[in-house]
């Protein structure tokens, strides 16, 4: 498993499995199921409901807690109370440290990000987490952000797959020494069936998904691809000893369409609440 250096020197591992919309209640069977195949990066959400089965899975396993990484995020609800409903994450989580904590959207309509950031900054310092990173933020707000933060964030966690890719705010955010991590980076599944991840797949007699993680995993990105049955989880963490040639990878960043998939950060208003 590759690992990525953040810009505060913790390593986190490029290939997580995300629980986005994994029902609480099968959430501790699909992350050991994770941990058996090889993953050692979970990323979750107060926002999903499925700490607690996160907390669950690596309370169960043996595997040394210094050994897995967990991302969790603040709900845009929340942004008002950071350093309490950060509490009751690690709590769900029954956790004594987060390895990331991330703003989950920036909810500008609110105003509060700047204020929410303030609080992670305070729990870092605290070591009580041990990097602070932002999900969904775009350009602007990365630099409203940056006007008065005292750390650089470490990961901004965004939309990323080859049918929308986001170059211009990806390659800020490299500039400025945020490491770029892809939610839905299948496309929702939607990005698995053009002709030239068919094609390309074939030739290596992989699958289409490992084609696309490939990807990501070329282009120095995080990714964080979800399933739900095993047989995938262990597909998709077998990406990573593929090798996609030069030609290929660049067949696969054609696919953009600038189609979007999620809400669009610069107007979502959701409370995850």
């Amino acid at each position: 498993m590759s690992e990525l250096t953040l810009n505060n020197g913790v390593t986190i591992p490029q290939l997580g499995l995300g629980v986005f919309q994994v029902p609480p209640e099968d959430t501790q069977r699909i992350v050991e199921d994770a941990f058996e195949a090889g993953y050692r990066h979970i990323d979750t959400a107060a926002g999903y409901r499925n700490e607690a089965g996160v907390g669950a899975a690596i309370a169960a396993t043996g595997i040394d807690r210094g050994d897995i990484f967990v991302t969790t995020k603040l709900r845009n609800g929340e942004q008002g109370r950071a350093q309490e409903a950060f509490q009751n994450s690690r709590k769900a989580l029954g956790l004594d440290f987060v390895d990331l904590y991330l703003i989950h959207w920036p909810v500008p309509s609110q105003g509060l990000y700047v204020q929410a950031w303030k609080e992670l900054e305070r729990l870092y310092e605290n070591k009580q987490i041990r990097a602070i990173g932002v999900s969904n933020f775009l350009a602007e707000h990365l630099d409203t952000l940056l006007e008065t933060a005292e750390i650089v964030p470490a990961v901004n966690q965004i939309e990323l797959h080859p049918s929308y890719q986001q170059a211009a705010l990806a390659a800020k955010c490299r500039d400025l020494g945020i490491a770029v991590e892809a939610y839905s980076p299948l496309g929702q599944g939607g990005d698995l069936n053009g002709n030239a991840v068919t094609a390309i797949a074939a030739a290596h007699n992989a699958t289409t998904a490992q084609v696309v993680i490939a990807w990501h995993l070329a282009a120095g990105t995080i990714a964080i691809p979800k399933s739900v049955d095993p047989g995938r989880i262990r597909e998709n963490f077998a990406a990573t000893s593929l090798q996609l040639s030069s030609d290929e990878l660049a067949a696969l960043t054609a696919l953009e369409s600038g189609a979007r998939i999620g809400s669009d950060p610069a107007v979502a208003s959701f409370t995850q609440l």
